[in-house]
């Protein structure tokens, strides 16, 4: 069963996240300092100026080439030199491995949440808050079963949470996420 998610607003980019777990592991990963659907929308841009979408075939390219491949307008991020790396070391790690396969981190082995928590923040550019957020985007809406996933997910695993692009299922659910992400911005500002 491939899940339907609808992240970007773009069906084609929200297709891409939804059948390929590259796309949605790169999608987390550039996942900072842009908006959500930016981010989620980087995978489907790539694939579509490479014509193909594998790790080995985003690890390989040449480095400058490939960050101009990000920068191109519509830029990939934000960022799209330190973003470019970030990808491609990414891809370096999963070829190097997991045979090139993103689902082999939450499949092989059967592992529970905690194992597919210390697998991602083992990798490139997942620390502690992103791979929280990526098992409860695997066990929320990408079919993951692995016991503990909700505990090694953190808060970000509540049912009915809304603090993370985990929760994002339609317009709505993106606004209650984005007000949710506003408060906490606002009570951090205040604490301080």
């Amino acid at each position: 069963m491939t899940p339907q998610l609808s992240i970007t607003g773009d069906p084609d980019a929200d297709e891409l996240l939804s059948a390929d777990p590259l796309a949605l592991l790169i999608g987390m990963l550039l996942d900072q300092q842009v908006p959500m659907e930016t981010a989620f929308a980087g995978p489907a841009k790539i694939r579509d100026r490479l014509g193909s979408f594998d790790a080995a075939t985003i690890a390989d390219q040449d480095p400058e080439a490939f960050v101009e491949l990000c920068r191109t307008p519509p830029a990939v991020h934000r960022y799209p030199g330190n973003m470019a790396a970030r990808i491609q070391a990414l891809c370096r790690s999963l070829v190097d491995n997991w045979d090139g396969d993103a689902s082999a981190l939450w499949t092989r082995g059967d592992p529970d949440g905690h194992e597919v928590y210390r697998r991602l923040t083992a990798l490139p550019g997942f620390g502690e808050q992103k791979a929280r957020i990526f098992v409860a985007l695997l066990g929320k809406q990408y079919g993951f079963t692995g016991s503990g996933w909700q505990d090694a997910a953190g808060s970000y695993g509540d049912d009915g949470s809304y603090r993370s692009v985990a929760d994002i299922v339609d317009a709505e659910s993106l606004s209650r996420v984005r007000e949710t992400k506003r408060a906490a911005k606002a009570a951090a500002k205040k604490a301080t």
